[in-house]
């Protein structure tokens, strides 16, 4: 992998982080230096792993599940049409479209294109990635007079970045509303480059919008978020839109919106101080003389959401008000008027248990469906709020699949008790049904079911445990041959399956069961195992999994990974020649610590929109805001628990690692692709097998299109395929 010459040589010891570091150039994103270096590496990639037949039939294939008609089309209810936002081979960009619910329910649905965004990229010639719509919900009486649901905000990014830009769209007449009429957030004026701004805008009523967003210095925090949360009505210079909130330069967010339930109409203002710390306040008097907020007296690592008259709060800590102790992980209800007014009297709907966790609460007009984790297994409930007085009422949802995920997103909340419900497991293809909740539970209506896009004929899905280096379980799931996953352990000869360990462990995030066609075409069916560690920080089993690998406690999560690989090996299914691991974003810096740390357990990584530099993450795009997760390194104390797990700086000459493949984008303004870039060339440096590659657009999701998802999975499956002998790889 051919390093340019002339920069500083690389040490044959690890970094310094008090020196200078000969692999900084490589941060400048759009640098010409940097920018023919990423050039060089794309070819060498494209000329070997990149090319030949295996590469092209494993793209292809992944291709042809990500264009499938056959995929469920994603809906979402505005008025009386469902909308989907959908990609295929004809429309790389995607259409946004509608139908009817009647139409919907056939197998061949007729849709009425709304906008189609590979004509606006060739019209404006910006390649424009969909980042999603808000619909404004028309008042009662515009219902009642059977006016339509009109007005939309429209988010675009350009290629995928998280910098975007909002229109404002009209829906009848399927056009943008041209400014200064209609409402646009624009680029960040002080980075045209990007093609947008961190931020966006939430409809307040017909005329007025919230407005957050990068305006340019003194407008955002330290992370690169806005600052600021302001009311802007139409028709006016956004300068004179007036300030409703301003946040401290070293909080993470701050943003507004208002609910516009009839009867329980609020505005909301919400300030994150960190990732895990935030405030709310509901706001009165907006925009005028009056104007004032009311803080919602919950601890700052809580979170609040109002429905209705019900104020709901679920906690990360205990927390001890009104001489009652409520533990971290429940999930609490109140009447919204009698807490502001001073009650503390708190219903417990949800109280974890050591292997229950709370995985979301989605409101129906009149229900509360509760999602339950058990053992990373989904349980769900339905809870009724009483009319007046007396106790909430539980009932059970239908069972499912025991290894899959159930998913619920309620059709519409202010008027309506259907909710989507999709389910979907390793080996099993997703499905999506509505259901009609009621005090006796709830009513499955099949809709959609997609099809199996690989053969899963003899092969079953798991979950097992392993224990950690301080004796925790860890849980992971585990795909593949039953006879190979079912080896006697007692056999002399160790496990040659070919197999893949995925992690993720940050961030409170839960990895479940879901069907992929990519990983079932690409590796199941030619005898590739596929396993997924439920490592602590994640959020498997509540905020306190999460906390043990907090800061200085990061090494848990490393060392429940390697349990979990070393688990794999001790059961015959595979062996450290043939097992592989996978990770992105956290999920990068814990395979960076594989490789670090472990090299001895694989046989080789794919490392995805990583950090891996950690003395220099706070400081590149949106660092600053997970110094909650990490730590600050700028502080000796914290750097010094940093530098352990901080993959740049523990790469040495003289070590044996596993080959690794590398990718990112230059387009991610999340995480700096200064990570990937420096310790490619870091690796390179020191003598490893290291493969690159950059996809040119694509954000932090790494792909802007289908075509560039599947060249990129692609190139990750033959790589793994290669290197741990996948049979035809």
């Amino acid at each position: 992998m051919g390093v340019a010459a002339d920069h500083d040589p690389v040490p044959h010891t690890p970094l310094d982080p008090d020196g200078a570091d000969p692999f900084a150039w490589l941060e400048d994103v759009a640098g010409p230096a940097a920018l023919a270096w990423v050039r060089e590496q794309n070819a060498h990639t494209r000329r070997t792993l990149g090319a030949g037949a295996q590469f092209e039939a494993t793209r292809d294939a992944i291709l042809e599940v990500l264009d499938s008609d056959e995929r469920i089309p994603d809906v979402s209810r505005v008025g009386d049409l469902l909308y989907n936002f959908w990609r295929d081979g004809v429309h790389e960009r995607g259409l946004w479209r509608r139908t009817t619910p009647a139409s919907y329910r056939t197998a061949t649905p007729e849709w009425e294109t709304v906008l189609d965004l590979d004509a606006l990229a060739l019209e404006e010639g910006v390649s424009w990635v969909w980042h999603g719509a808000s619909v404004l919900r028309p008042d009662p009486e515009q219902v009642a007079a059977g006016e339509p649901w009109r007005r939309a905000l429209v988010d675009l990014s350009v290629a995928g970045s998280d910098a975007d830009v909002t229109r404002e769209f009209d829906l009848v007449e399927k056009r943008f509303v041209p400014a200064p009429h209609g409402f646009e957030r624009a680029t960040a004026p002080h980075d045209p480059a990007s093609g947008g701004a961190k931020g966006g805008l939430a409809w307040a009523d017909e005329d007025s919008v919230y407005v957050f967003t990068d305006r340019g210095p003194g407008t955002t925090t330290t992370s690169g978020y806005p600052r600021t949360v302001q009311l802007w009505r139409r028709g006016t210079p956004l300068d004179d839109a007036a300030t409703v909130y301003e946040g401290r330069e070293d909080d993470l967010y701050i943003s507004g919106r208002r609910s516009r339930t009839p009867g329980f109409e609020r505005d909301v203002v919400h300030r994150s101080i960190a990732f895990y710390r935030s405030e709310t306040f509901l706001a009165s008097g907006v925009g005028t003389p009056d104007q004032a907020l009311t803080r919602i007296d919950v601890p700052e690592s809580a979170e609040v959401g109002f429905h209705r008259e019900w104020l709901l709060v679920e906690l990360r800590d205990d927390w001890a008000v009104g001489g009652v102790i409520y533990r971290a992980g429940s999930l609490l209800a109140a009447g919204a008027d009698a807490f502001l007014a001073g009650s503390r009297e708190l219903t417990v709907l949800f109280e974890p248990t050591p292997t229950t966790s709370l995985a979301g609460a989605t409101w129906t007009r009149h229900h509360l469906v509760v999602n339950v984790l058990d053992d990373v297994k989904n349980r769900l409930h339905v809870l009724t709020p009483p009319e007046a007085g007396g106790a909430w009422e539980r009932s059970d949802f239908p069972a499912t699949d025991p290894v899959a995920t159930v998913g619920v997103r309620a059709v519409d909340p202010v008027d309506s008790d259907d909710v989507w419900v999709v389910t979907t497991g390793y080996l099993t293809p997703s499905t999506l049904a509505l259901a009609t909740i009621g005090a006796a539970g709830a009513t499955l209506d099949p809709l959609k079911s997609a099809p199996a896009f690989f053969h899963a004929d003899g092969l079953v899905a798991e979950q097992h445990f392993a224990t950690s280096d301080d004796g925790t379980r860890v849980p992971y799931f585990v795909v593949g041959r039953e006879d190979v996953l079912h080896r006697p352990r007692h056999t002399a000869a160790e496990g040659s399956a070919p197999t893949l360990l995925y992690g993720y462990g940050g961030f409170e995030i839960s990895l479940t069961p879901s069907y992929s066609g990519s990983l079932g075409r690409s590796w199941l069916e030619h005898g590739g195992v596929y396993a997924v560690a439920n490592i602590r920080g994640g959020g498997e089993y509540g905020p306190a999994w999460h906390q043990a690998a907090l800061g200085r406690d990061r090494h848990r999560a490393f060392e429940d990974f390697a349990a979990v690989a070393a688990d794999l090996v001790q059961r015959r299914v595979t062996s450290p020649a043939h097992l592989g691991a996978q990770g992105g974003s956290n999920g990068g810096l814990l395979v960076g610590n594989m490789l670090t740390r472990y090299p001895q357990l694989f046989g080789a990584l794919v490392i995805q929109v990583p950090l891996l530099d950690m003395k220099r993450y706070s400081h590149l795009l949106a660092g600053a805001s997970w110094m909650a997760e990490y730590g600050d390194p700028d502080d000796p104390e914290q750097w010094a628990w940093l530098r352990e797990y901080s993959p740049y700086h523990r790469i040495e000459a003289g070590r044996q690692y596993p080959p690794v493949l590398l990718l990112t984008s230059t387009r991610d303004d999340r995480v700096h692709p200064g990570h990937a870039r420096k310790a490619a060339a870091l690796l390179d440096a020191v003598g490893a097998d290291v493969t690159y590659d950059e996809n040119i657009e694509g954000g932090h999701g790494g792909a802007a299109t289908n075509a560039q998802a599947a060249h990129m999975a692609a190139l990750a499956w033959t790589f793994l395929g290669q290197r741990l002998g996948l049979r035809g790889a």
